[in-house]
């Protein structure tokens, strides 16, 4: 069953915050990385590559949290448990419009080594479970 977001992690999703992307390796024991973040109503998108290892990940087991913290309130966060679904159609463009938002720049400016990036990914996060003290 799917969960929603409250209004104010919607707000803070909006900003160029910064989350962590917790997967499960293969041997069972949890793999984070921060990653850039965008919403799309109550799912949450973010871009990776095919070689990347939460995707690698993910494709394996598609259960994920997202851990977000307020940089405003380090003591305000959310986790948002839920299952990943992947896509390459769009990859490219969710990447360059995360970079924007994130950095200003396109993603080939503001990573020119890009151009030698795998192929992009993107990872739909659909909520089931929200906790902490902006999930409500």
């Amino acid at each position: 069953m799917a969960a929603t977001l409250s209004d104010k992690l919607k707000r803070l999703l909006d900003r160029p915050v910064f989350v962590t992307v917790v997967t499960v390796q293969p041997d069972g024991r949890p793999q984070a990385s921060p990653v850039w973040v965008k919403r799309d109503g109550d799912d949450v998108l973010i871009s990776t590559t095919v070689d990347r290892r939460k995707a690698k990940n993910l494709e394996r087991d598609p259960r994920v949290s997202v851990v977000v913290v307020d940089p405003d309130e380090p003591y305000s966060y959310a986790e948002i448990r839920g299952t990943a679904t992947m896509t390459t159609e769009g990859g490219p463009e969710l990447i360059d419009e995360l970079s924007v938002k994130y950095s200003g720049r396109t993603y080939a400016q503001f990573n020119p080594a890009s151009a030698q990036d795998a192929q992009r990914v993107v990872v739909r996060v659909t909520p089931e479970r929200v906790v902490g003290t902006l999930g409500s």
